[in-house]
C-alpha cells in the first residue's frame, strides 16, 4: 500500500494495513538520528518541513511529508540571536541533556510593541515565488507516493502576539478590539494567501492553527476564541474548500482545547492535532468527536517518549491503536517535535511498534 493511500483510508475512517505515521524532530535530534541511521546529505532540518531533503522522514517509512510556508519557519533560522523577516527578534537558549546540548528559540523583541508602530509596518509578501519552490519540488517528486501537507501553522494568534507581545495582545483583545483585529489580520491574510497557493498547487492537506490551550485549560477564553479566531478560521476553511473540496484541513493547538472542539467541527475542520495526553484524554476525545474528526498525534512527548522505558512507549502506541485507532481516523505521531532528551531506544520502540502492528492483528 502506498503511503498516501494509507493516510487517505485513515482519514476516511477506514483501517488500512497499519496506522499512518508522522514524526518530526528538533534539529539536534535529527543530527543524532541521521548518525544512527548512517544517512548522509544536507544538514538543514526544519521540524515543519521547510527546506528539508526529507531523507530522514522517507527512510523511517513515514506516510506524510510536510512543506511549510509562513512565520513558523522563523523558529529555526540560526545558531545566534537574529531578527526574522517579520521584524521579530529571537534569542537562543541552551538546554543540557545526557545526549548533549540543544537550543530553544525564544522571542526577544516585538516590532509592534508600540501602538504607533502599526501604521508604518509592512509584513513580508506571501506572493513571492521563491517561497513555494520547496513545495513545488515536493509535490513533483513525492506526491505519487506520499500524503503531502502544506503547513501554515501559527496561523493567526501566535504570529500576532509575536508581533505585539503576548501580554499586550491579550490586553488589546479585551480593551481595544479594533487594534487587536488590525494586528490579527496581518498573519491571517498572509497565511491564508499561502494556504490558498498551496491548495492550488495540489497539496493533500493544509495544517493550520495556533496554540490556544495551556496544560489544563485554554490560554484564552472560549469566548475570546469565538470572537477573534473562529470567524477567521471559518473563512480559512471555506476558502480552501472552494479551491479543492477534497483538501483536508487540520487544526493544531497544544494543550486543553476541549471547549472549542465542537466548534472546530462546526466550521469544517477535518483533523485535530496533536491531542496532548497529559492535557486531554485521547479516549475521551475519540468518544466525543471521533465520528466527526480524525486525530493526528496522541503519543506523549512530555513524559512517555523522553522519560519512560521502551516498553512504556510500545504499550502507549498499542493502547492508542486499540482505542483511538480502532475504527480508523488516526495518524500516530508524537505530540511535539522529538526533543534531544529522547533516548533512541524509545524512539525506535515507537517507530517499530507502529510499522509492525498491522490492523489485522490484535492491538
Amino acid at each position: 500500500m502506498k503511503h498516501r493511500e494509507r493516510v487517505e483510508m485513515a482519514l476516511n475512517h477506514e483501517r488500512p494495513d497499519r496506522c499512518p505515521m508522522q514524526i518530526s524532530f528538533t534539529p539536534e535530534f535529527a543530527d543524532r538520528l541521521r548518525a544512527d541511521m548512517a544517512i548522509q546529505g544536507q544538514n538543514v532540518h526544519n521540524p515543519h518541513g521547510g527546506g528539508n531533503t526529507y531523507a530522514l522522514e522517507r527512510a523511517l517509512g513515514e506516510d506524510m511529508l510536510l512543506t511549510s510556508v509562513g512565520w513558523a519557519n522563523s523558529y529555526y533560522m540560526d545558531t545566534k540571536p537574529y531578527t526574522d523577516e517579520w521584524g521579530i527578534a529571537w534569542n537562543l537558549q541552551p538546554y543540557d541533556t545526557v545526549f548533549g546540548t540543544g537550543h530553544y528559540t525564544e522571542i526577544a523583541g516585538h516590532p509592534l510593541a508600540d501602538d504607533d508602530a502599526l501604521s508604518g509596518y509592512r509584513p513580508p509578501d506571501p506572493n513571492r515565488p521563491e517561497l513555494y519552490t520547496d513545495s513545488e519540488r515536493m509535490i513533483k517528486e513525492f506526491q505519487e507516493e506520499y500524503w503531502i501537507v502544506g503547513v501554515t501553522v501559527t496561523t493567526i494568534f501566535e504570529t500576532a502576539w509575536a508581533l505585539r507581545g503576548l501580554e499586550q495582545m491579550m490586553l488589546d483583545m479585551a480593551l481595544d478590539p479594533d487594534l487587536a483585529n488590525s494586528i490579527l489580520d496581518i498573519p491571517f491574510h498572509y497565511h491564508l494567501t499561502a494556504a490558498k497557493k498551496l491548495a492550488e498547487m495540489g497539496v493533500d492537506m493544509i495544517w493550520t492553527g495556533d496554540d490556544v490551550g495551556s496544560q489544563h485549560a485554554m490560554l484564552i477564553s472560549p469566548d475570546m476564541w469565538r470572537k477573534f479566531l473562529k470567524p477567521r478560521m471559518a473563512t480559512f476553511v471555506s476558502d480552501l474548500k472552494a479551491i479543492n473540496p477534497d483538501v483536508k484541513i487540520a487544526y493544531h493547538s497544544d494543550g486543553d482545547v476541549r471547549p472549542i472542539i465542537p466548534e472546530l467541527v462546526e466550521i469544517g475542520m477535518d483533523v485535530l492535532n496533536p491531542i496532548q495526553p497529559l492535557s486531554m484524554d485521547p479516549v475521551e476525545i475519540k468518544k466525543s468527536a471521533g465520528d466527526k474528526l480524525c486525530f493526528w498525534g496522541t503519543i506523549d512527548e512530555q513524559h512517555t517518549l523522553p522519560f519512560g522505558s521502551a516498553a512504556d512507549v510500545e504499550a502507549e502506541v498499542r493502547e492508542r491503536l486499540r482505542t483511538v485507532g480502532q475504527k480508523g481516523g488516526l495518524i500516530l505521531a508524537p505530540t511535539h517535535h522529538v526533543q534531544l532528551d529522547t533516548p533512541l531506544e524509545n524512539f525506535w520502540a515507537m517507530v517499530n511498534t507502529i510499522l509492525h502492528t498491522p490492523y489485522s492483528s490484535p492491538n
